[in-house]
């Protein structure tokens, strides 16, 4: 039964993408808990799995088998992600604080952050070393290195089990091109039982490592390491597996703790009942154990459990860890060593069931099918199936009505009377004139297509903007309209006061003040924006393009088949990540270095061909657009390739007029609907090469993607 039309009265945040997080978002997408907003916040869009570093590490395994999809996940399950590191949590307003947002409230909390490294305490570390964790910006590092390096030496600080593992993968990937030393400051391997580190220290020497034992480390250069007895390892990469710590932040928050871990009960409670730890980050006070993977996976359930018995008035049970566990230990080759209970046994068919452990694992985050949409009644009106259509309709500029339906009804309406009233018919925003300023006027607004509502507001906040941008204009005056999907009103203020700190600082950097707005409840979240400009010059519009100019896009295109993707649940996660960032990208600085341009537009729901043809067909002009110039967002030009397209797609192929020549997926993405895209701009040939040096010089990446030319108004690709 779908329960979208419930109201929510209740927010879970999730801090940390960690193992039983990961699980946790999984059994929430099978069976979620109708009324609770979930919040995963996490500082990337991926979490590596760290059972399958040393393989990947290796090379057995590619960057993208080693991480769990976040964004994927969390679309499966119904939650919002953050893409941000949390660095505090207020305990007693229930405040999560991260960089860059205003702080998010919790009604219930669960902290799965793993732990960091002492390593960037070390001289020199934090400019010439890389530690081991986080995992993820270390196996970026990693891959870095073994592309680039011509003579590479490798020193692994830290002789423990993660140590030893990470030494030997990079002696196997390396294939004897590099010395790999592993360094301790006492004995390597001492925490293993004799006959397991009798078997390790053996392939350790097999593989060639160099062992330097009994060696305390002072410093790290660019050059190696340097020990106290004045010996010193030469390295040019130097990684850390020792000194593993909890996070500072998490000692703030006033939480019993057990030597700077969250210190947390049978029921994975904290001293605060709203407050779960789980995972490295949690001393589990009442059966403790060592901190170990295997460990945060089996707490997944028991956290589901509890968790929705917080937030439904439900009772708890007890989390009873196994008191052993059977260790797997890579050891660089297809090879691994087993360790329980004083028996070790090594070989390649330990490796091959370490392997089919770790692929199963990770097997259950991939194909995460989405909820279908509930079924349709028996009988239905005719033709409801195919406005329907096959697939679930887009968010943002990809949710607008199409351009050719939009041209036929403002075609018929009445010509403008006023003589104030200054616009060009198509244009980006109404030219009014007021006494002896010109001002414009614009309104715009988002149907949501991510579940944060702060870069909701960011997107829809530039998206507004760039009509006024598009006219050269500069931001004056603004209203908000917001509509909230149903939920209580405690969680109305949250949500408000996420979206309204975000829209005041983004319209603020852009010299506006928000002056009003209006707000209801409604099916889902939509963010608009009323904004009025002031210009000290004529306004660009979209018809004074002649021929010869040089038409210049200050953003790549593809966020309307990334957004319908990720909907979908195929889009990765990385991809994702990047599209937002581009969408949240202001334009104000382009605008300004544009203002001599001839005509001038922003590329949003109709897609570049579109706009581009309201150019042409303004300015009486044709175009040359060179498909292979214009920028695509990463993992668009795949996803075309494999048939994704966002649901305006049709209307903006047949509403986009005279466009020939645009074939194949890199065709396509000419009519992917696009939101806060860039400004498409014709700029006098004379002055197009300054012009686009100065955009790139402030950040952005602006292309030449044609020329206007003479003829009837036709877009041609070449």
């Amino acid at each position: 039964m779908n329960n979208s039309h419930l109201p929510l009265t209740r927010d879970l945040v999730l801090i940390g993408g960690g193992h039983t997080h990961a699980l946790l978002l999984r059994k929430w997408g099978m069976n979620p808990l109708t009324g609770v907003r979930v919040t995963v916040i996490n500082p990337g869009p991926t979490a590596p799995y760290s059972g399958m570093l040393p393989g990947f590490v290796a090379g057995h395994y590619t960057r993208e088998q080693l991480d769990i999809d976040l964004v994927q996940l969390c679309r499966f399950a119904g939650a919002r992600v953050i893409l941000g590191a949390a660095h505090g949590v207020d305990a007693e307003q229930r405040l999560v604080h991260v960089r860059g947002r205003p702080p998010i409230a919790y009604d219930a909390l669960s902290i799965d952050i793993g732990i960091t490294s002492d390593m960037p305490r070390l001289e020199g570390f934090t400019r010439h070393g890389v530690p081991a964790k986080p995992l993820g910006a270390f196996a970026s590092r990693w891959n870095a290195f073994r592309a680039q390096a011509t003579t590479p030496e490798i020193a692994v600080i830290g002789g423990g089990v993660a140590g030893a593992e990470l030494a030997m993968a990079m002696g196997f990937a390396m294939q004897g091109r590099a010395p790999v030393r592993l360094i301790d400051r006492g004995s390597v391997l001492k925490d293993l039982d004799g006959k397991a580190r009798e078997k390790m220290l053996a392939a350790m020497a097999q593989s060639g490592i160099e062992l330097v034992e009994n060696a305390d480390v002072i410093k790290v250069d660019e050059t190696g390491v340097f020990l106290a007895d004045g010996r010193k390892i030469g390295a040019n990469f130097v990684t850390g597996a020792a000194g593993a710590r909890p996070h500072d932040w998490q000692g703030e928050i006033g939480l019993a703790m057990h030597e700077g871990f969250i210190a947390v009960n049978a029921q994975l409670q904290s001293s605060d009942p709203a407050i779960f730890a789980v995972g490295d980050c949690a001393h589990m006070t009442q059966s403790p154990r060592p901190k170990a993977g295997v460990f945060a996976v089996r707490q997944a359930p028991v956290l589901y459990d509890n968790l929705r018995a917080v937030l439904s008035g439900g009772t708890l049970r007890d989390y009873v860890p196994q008191k052993d566990y059977l260790k797997l230990i890579s050891q660089g080759r297809k090879s691994a060593l087993a360790e329980k209970v004083g028996t070790a046994f090594q070989g390649k068919i330990l490796w091959r069931w370490k392997d089919h452990i770790d692929r199963k694992f990770m097997a259950q985050f991939n194909a995460l099918a989405p909820m279908k949409p509930p079924a349709l009644p028996r009988v239905v009106a005719s033709g409801l199936r195919d406005a329907l259509g096959d697939k679930p309709m887009c968010g943002g500029c990809g949710a607008k009505v199409g351009r050719g339906a939009l041209r036929a009804v403002l075609a018929d309406l009445p010509a403008m009377r006023r003589a104030d009233v200054k616009s060009v018919a198509g244009d980006d925003a109404a030219i009014l004139k007021t006494g002896g300023q010109m001002q414009v006027m614009t309104t715009d607004h988002l149907r949501s297509f991510f579940a944060d509502p702060v870069v909701m507001t960011r997107i829809a906040a530039v998206h507004a903007l760039g009509d006024a941008w598009a006219m050269g204009a500069a931001p004056q005056a603004v209203t908000a309209n917001i509509i909230l999907p149903r939920m209580s009103s405690e969680m109305q203020s949250r949500t408000l006061t996420e979206i309204m700190k975000t829209a005041h600082q983004v319209m603020g950097d852009a010299g506006a003040d928000i002056v009003g707005g209006h707000s209801s409840l409604g099916d889902e979240l939509t963010i608009g924006f009323t904004i009025t400009g002031l210009c000290d010059q004529p306004p660009i519009t979209i018809a004074g393009a002649k021929a010869g100019d040089v038409l210049i896009l200050t953003k790549p295109i593809g966020s309307g088949v990334i957004m319908a993707a990720e909907m979908a649940g195929q889009a990765r996660g990385d991809d994702v990540a990047n599209a937002l960032e581009t969408m949240m990208f202001a334009q104000a600085e382009a605008s300004r270095l544009l203002r001599n341009a001839t005509a001038m537009t922003d590329v949003t729901g109709f897609g570049l061909a579109g706009h581009l043809s309201g150019i042409c067909e303004a300015s009486g002009v044709a175009a040359e657009l060179d498909l292979a110039t214009v920028p695509l967002m990463e993992g668009a030009l795949e996803l075309a390739q494999s048939g994704m397209k966002s649901s305006l797609f049709a209307d903006n192929r047949s509403g986009a007029g005279a466009v020939f020549g645009a074939t194949g997926p890199r065709g396509d993405l000419l009519f992917d609907p696009q939101t806060a895209g860039g400004l498409l701009a014709a700029v006098d040939q004379g002055e197009a090469e300054p012009i686009l040096a100065a955009l790139i010089e402030a950040g952005y990446p602006a292309v030449r993607i044609g020329t206007c030319v003479a003829g009837d108004p036709v877009v041609r690709v070449i």
